[in-house]
């Protein structure tokens, strides 16, 4: 079997007001195996519920532990926006058409 090694991910997830906290759902993202950072940005606010973006850089980041815990928190994923992996990161270059 191959091992892959994500470096990056970035999430759409949406997440209760209140609860968990940015801080919260943070200190758990950080504790996953192979994550070395994570930026979660407020996307959109409702009366209950709160859309963010979380991006999570690393090295050999485990995907299913990620989003398990992503989950176990209380926030839901909604989707998997961006991968990278390998040996390096490659940044995305916006093409015009």
């Amino acid at each position: 079997m191959i091992s892959l090694n994500i470096r990056r991910v970035i999430l759409d997830v949406g997440k209760g007001l209140n609860r968990p906290t940015l801080v919260d759902l943070s200190e758990a993202i950080i504790s996953v195996k192979g994550v070395d950072a994570v930026n979660i940005s407020v996307t959109e606010i409702d009366m209950e519920t709160m859309g963010t973006n979380i991006t999570v850089e690393g090295t050999n980041i485990n995907f299913d532990d990620l989003v398990r815990t992503i989950e176990d928190a209380g926030a839901v994923v909604h989707s998997v926006d961006e991968i990278a992996a390998g040996s390096r990161l490659i940044e995305n270059v916006r093409r015009d058409i």
